[in-house]
């Protein structure tokens, strides 16, 4: 599995995976062209993250924006998180979100009760 780290653009997040420090972070905006292409990377190396012995893994998310087809390729990602939480990996995930986006506090809230995850929600003021 190798580091991936995305600088952001004006249509895909900020992406700084670290499997040697246990860390992913997601920032920014998400609307490409083709998501699935753009996230397989990521949820490949989750993947191989699941299957090795790590104990830890710290996942942190501060979207502005995404889209339809982006929605799906993150919740592949929690399915990855919550394949972590199973495998006994010590899992905490953080959902940041801007005090007055109620919709981005809701999506991170969709996320964590449709696949039984915790978050903790963060609210960043403007």
């Amino acid at each position: 599995m190798e580091r991936i780290f995305l600088e952001p653009t004006r249509v895909t997040p900020l992406i700084n995976f670290d499997p040697d420090e246990g860390i992913l972070e997601m920032k920014g905006r998400s609307s490409p062209e083709n998501a699935i292409q753009f996230y397989q990377g990521l949820i490949d190396n989750l993947d191989e993250y699941i299957a090795s012995d790590s104990e830890h893994f710290i996942a942190n998310f501060a979207f502005e924006y995404f889209n339809t087809s982006s929605s799906k390729c993150l919740f592949d990602v929690f399915k990855r998180l919550f394949r972590m939480s199973e495998s006994d990996i010590d899992l905490t995930i953080n959902w940041y979100y801007e005090e007055d986006d109620e919709d981005m506090m809701e999506a991170g809230e969709d996320y964590s009760d449709l696949l039984d995850l915790d978050f903790n929600f963060i609210e960043i003021e403007d």
